[in-house]
């Protein structure tokens, strides 16, 4: 095996696992679907790097990770696979809706089905539940969120 390869496959295995820390964590940090939740993550990800608990230690652990990766872990954090249903959520606070898509051609995907994905996820209280408000996009329902929620 080249170095190329190596490095490629090393590149592979740290997106992987770093994709897996952060689903099987995402959970830990309450209150979920929240600003603090992710800065919870990521301190507790610091930390268990070594970085020191000051202020310093968290820039230098935030500025190692640089944006591209900040971003796709933040992306990761927010967004939820319901497979049964072949549906995607993302749900990050710093957007000003929520989205609902399909994860596959013909997926269905009507406003009652998503009023029910909102509640299964624990969104409810985030979310205007009034299902005039939602807007129908190409293969996506746009949910807005209440104000004040981000």
């Amino acid at each position: 095996m080249d170095s190329a390869d190596a490095t490629g496959l090393q590149a592979t295995l740290f997106n992987f696992a770093i994709a897996e820390l952060v689903r099987q964590h995402r959970e830990s940090f309450q209150p979920i679907w929240t600003v603090d939740s992710w800065v919870k993550l990521l301190i507790w990800l610091s930390l268990n790097c070594g970085c020191p608990g000051d202020e310093a230690g968290m820039t230098s652990f935030a500025d190692a990770l640089g944006p591209t990766l900040t971003g796709r872990m933040r992306r990761l954090f927010f967004e939820r696979e319901l497979e049964d249903l072949d549906l995607k959520v993302m749900a990050d606070p710093a957007e000003q809706q929520v989205l609902i898509l399909p994860m596959g051609p013909g997926v269905p995907l009507n406003r009652s089905l998503a009023g029910s994905v909102i509640k299964r996820i624990g969104l409810e209280d985030d979310v205007v539940m009034d299902q005039d408000r939602w807007q129908e996009l190409d293969a996506a329902l746009a949910i807005p969120r209440r104000a004040g929620e981000r």
